[in-house]
């Protein structure tokens, strides 16, 4: 189900209120003819819903879910999602908007969810998806370059019309299209969240970018530390940072080994800079279920 999108004015980047806000005034005609109720909010059963195989977010967290769903089973899903009929299957629905709360739904037993159905083209579909998820902030700055280069290379849209559907600046359109630039094992690392776009950026002015990151992550440096490191390395001088140096110079042997055994207690890295007015140790987690399994450890109680 395809349309030409200049056969019509775009209703995009409104939000998606604006859809709901459309379908709740539309006529029943307008819905798929299997669709019940569909001039408003309609309860369809979850396992007539499909995600939608397009949806630029891939990522969703764990924790983030759970608590979703406790919140459904104490209140139930206060705001319907938006879904179209499945162009491939009849009978079925694919989620245009909404698919945490579908997914949290589900872990939270329910058989069924409110939803709006709303007859989408494949244009408009990854364009609404893009959009409420940009405007959310539901994306990793990775999910969100795809997803501008998406629309860009299947759909033709330039930089100047993604930043005004997204609301976004044409600059900051152009920087994290940018990313795309880096190797795939770069973009693992700020995907699941070890270093910021704004390293990552900072990285990509350096010869080597993916080693650049590498030792971000491993070191974990500030994005100023990062600019001069990429400064550094565009000069030809040392690729360490000034903070960086004197802390290498400064470990000894009983440091690092007390720094690997509490690497093989608490089994995630750690780092220990001393200097002349103290010190800090620094442990990295990657996600809330790791920094509280180290604040369990920590404030654990000897018996």
């Amino acid at each position: 189900m395809t349309s030409d999108p200049k056969s019509k004015p775009s209703r995009l980047g409104r939000g998606l209120s604006a859809l709901i806000g459309e379908v709740e005034a539309a006529t029943p005609a307008t819905a798929a003819p299997d669709a019940p109720a569909t001039a408003g909010v309609t309860e369809i059963p979850l396992d007539q819903i499909r995600r939608n195989p397009a949806q630029p977010r891939r990522t969703f967290g764990e924790t983030e879910l759970r608590e979703l769903a406790d919140s459904i089973r104490a209140k139930g899903v206060l705001q319907a999602i938006l879904v179209r009929p499945d162009p491939k299957e009849a009978g079925r629905y694919q989620i245009i908007a909404g698919e945490r709360r579908w997914r949290a739904a589900k872990l939270a037993g329910l058989t069924s969810v409110p939803a709006v159905v709303r007859n989408l083209d494949e244009l408009e579909l990854l364009e609404v998806g893009i959009i409420e998820n940009v405007q959310r902030a539901d994306l990793n700055p990775i999910e969100e370059a795809e997803a501008y280069e998406a629309l860009m290379k299947r759909f033709g849209r330039t930089q100047d019309s993604l930043a005004s559907s997204v609301g976004k600046s044409r600059v900051h359109i152009t920087n994290t299209l940018r990313l795309l630039q880096l190797p795939e094992a770069a973009r693992v690392h700020i995907r699941e969240g070890r270093i910021s776009a704004g390293h990552a950026r900072a990285a990509l002015g350096a010869p080597d970018p993916e080693a650049l990151i590498e030792k971000a992550v491993e070191k974990g440096l500030s994005v100023r530390e990062v600019e001069a490191l990429a400064k550094g390395a565009r000069e030809g001088g040392d690729i360490e940072t000034k903070s960086a140096r004197g802390a290498a110079e400064e470990k000894d042997v009983d440091t690092e080994a007390l720094e690997a055994d509490l690497m093989r207690q608490l089994g995630l890295p750690v780092d220990i800079r001393h200097g002349k007015n103290g010190g800090e140790l620094r442990i990295r987690y990657r996600d809330l279920e790791q920094l509280d399994d180290v604040c369990r450890r920590l404030t654990r109680r000897k018996a």
